[in-house]
């Protein structure tokens, strides 16, 4: 008779344990074990072929002497050559962050908060791949219903058509399919959370590609745990995973995050699919950010920016224009840096206050830009260029909220922060790239012709960029610094800043 056998899995790491712990034994985390069931069968199953097979050939623990030969494996040469041709998505944002388009076959996780559009963004492209393959999307948190709904706020409920199991066949429903030009689209809907009845109509349906919203409410009935369990999670994945390689369609899988912003379940979720993307941005903000974190066809680290406006996400031309503040209006604390993501170059304004402190210990808080490098800026402006930061509180922030974390930022950190102490205004005409040493000296950085490009396609007439680089002949004058002093004088024009200037005032 089958015997039940409890043990506890970890939903962080996805570790097992065979009895609860208040902590995860292998990654420490608190309160994340749950309680697992499996049957074991007491009837033991023949081999057929497996390892009992292969140990019964052998000889006193020795093989028979036979020459070498591959059974299954291939070299290189007798494995033929395939051109993939990627698919258009219909956004440029999306293609960008995929590496040049959609790969047949493929398995994306797409992760992101509560809310940030996700299954928007899905159903858009799913839209847009429907003109020209069929497309297969199972919702497992919505009805058919409140597809539909979202679907005409979006203006795609014209090229819907729902599937829906009446008696064990599929009917489908065309009674969305108003407008005669996109009849012919192939996008079904399926309101289903049964691995089995899923796997069952890709079977049937044969699409291009299938949209799985969300995989945390996917179940196999085999298992006893719960949906979104790490077990349920894991074989759910793994199952859609075979399917995606052997028939040649491509999932699109929609995974939720936890409240430290990674992905929910194990990470082995996370190494089954051939890319992972990350939704960002602000809920109170209209842009988002498309963040590549592991892509096997194409470059990591590149960002798609959408925003959200009343019909849905809509692609953004130049985000430079997006992060980039009023330049005819200046004010005092701001500076305007270039920052890259990936293949990508961004110009971003940043603005920082100054003011004394009234607590013993002063503050210090970054929006979009990284605190230890800020509070390390903070060190060397105090220590190199002799300004009381000690004394007083400090607060930088980007524009838009884009986070710009890379070390060339740093001389735009430093400059607006002496240009937010001293009250004065930054020539608006001028970016810094640099990346500022300890020691007060400005370094050299990566990818500056693309930098300088960019922010000569935008109208800059002069850059502040560290001494010794190798500069492109663009219509941008370059202004070569080694100190962070220097920097200083070369960005505040007509100013020459001197050991008493750098003094707070007396009312201060």
């Amino acid at each position: 008779m089958a015997k039940p056998k409890t043990f506890y899995v970890c939903n962080e790491c996805g570790a097992e344990s065979p009895q609860w712990f208040g902590k995860c034994p292998a990654c420490g985390t608190y309160n994340s074990l749950e309680e697992q069931i499996t049957i074991q069968s007491s009837v033991d199953v023949p081999s057929r072929g497996g390892v009992s097979s292969w140990q019964s050939t052998q000889t006193n623990g020795k093989s028979h002497a036979k020459p070498a030969k591959a059974r299954a494996s291939l070299t290189f040469d007798q494995i033929t050559d395939r051109q993939i041709a990627r698919w258009e998505s219909g956004y440029g944002e999306l293609d960008r962050v995929l590496g040049g388009g959609v790969v047949p076959g493929s398995m994306v996780l797409i992760g992101g908060d509560p809310g940030i559009g996700k299954s928007t963004l899905l159903l858009q492209v799913s839209n847009q791949l429907a003109q020209k393959y069929r497309i297969l999307y199972v919702t497992g948190e919505e009805s058919g219903q409140q597809v539909k709904l979202r679907a005409s706020r979006l203006g795609v409920s014209k090229s819907v058509n729902l599937v829906n199991e009446q008696k064990g066949t599929v009917v489908v429903d065309t009674t969305l399919a108003i407008d005669p030009d996109s009849i012919g689209a192939d996008l079904y809907v399926l309101p289903e959370t049964d691995l089995e009845e899923i796997l069952r109509e890709i079977d049937s349906l044969k699409p291009n590609v299938a949209v799985i919203d969300s995989i945390q409410t996917v179940f196999f009935p085999a298992l006893t745990s719960a949906p979104g369990s790490v077990a349920q999670v894991r074989e759910c994945t793994a199952a859609l995973m075979k399917v995606a390689k052997h028939e040649d369609v491509t999932m699109l899988i929609v995974g939720h995050v936890t409240k430290e912003g990674a992905i929910a379940g194990p990470k082995v979720l996370e190494h089954l699919v051939d890319t992972v993307l990350y939704f960002e941005g602000d809920r109170f903000a209209s842009h988002r950010l498309l963040r590549t974190v592991k892509n096997r066809f194409g470059a990591t680290h590149e960002i798609g920016i959408f925003e959200m406006v009343a019909e849905g996400l809509r692609e953004v031309a130049n985000p430079s224009e997006l992060f980039l503040g009023n330049r005819d209006d200046p004010a005092p604390g701001t500076a305007i840096v270039v920052a890259c993501e990936g293949t990508r170059p961004i110009v971003v304004e940043l603005q920082a206050l100054v003011s004394p402190t009234s607590y013993p210990s002063p503050r210090r808080a970054g929006t979009g830009v990284d605190y230890n490098r800020l509070v390390q800026i903070l060190a060397v402006l105090e220590k190199r260029v002799g300004i009381p930061m000690s004394k007083l509180d400090s607060y930088v922030a980007s524009a838009g909220g884009l986070n710009v974390e890379e070390p060339a930022v740093d001389l735009g950190i430093a400059i607006a922060i002496v240009a937010s102490f001293r009250d004065r205004i930054v020539d608006p005409g001028t970016v810094l790239i640099g990346e500022v040493g300890l020691g007060g000296q400005v370094r050299s950085v990566s990818q500056m012709e693309l930098r300088l490009k960019e922010a000569a396609k935008l109208g800059f007439k002069r850059a502040i960029v560290p001494k010794g680089t190798k500069f492109p002949d663009l219509n941008i004058e370059i202004l070569p610094v080694s100190k962070v002093i220097d920097a200083i004088i070369a960005a505040i024009p007509h100013q020459e800043l001197t050991t008493d200037d750098l003094e707070p005032d007396e009312d201060e």
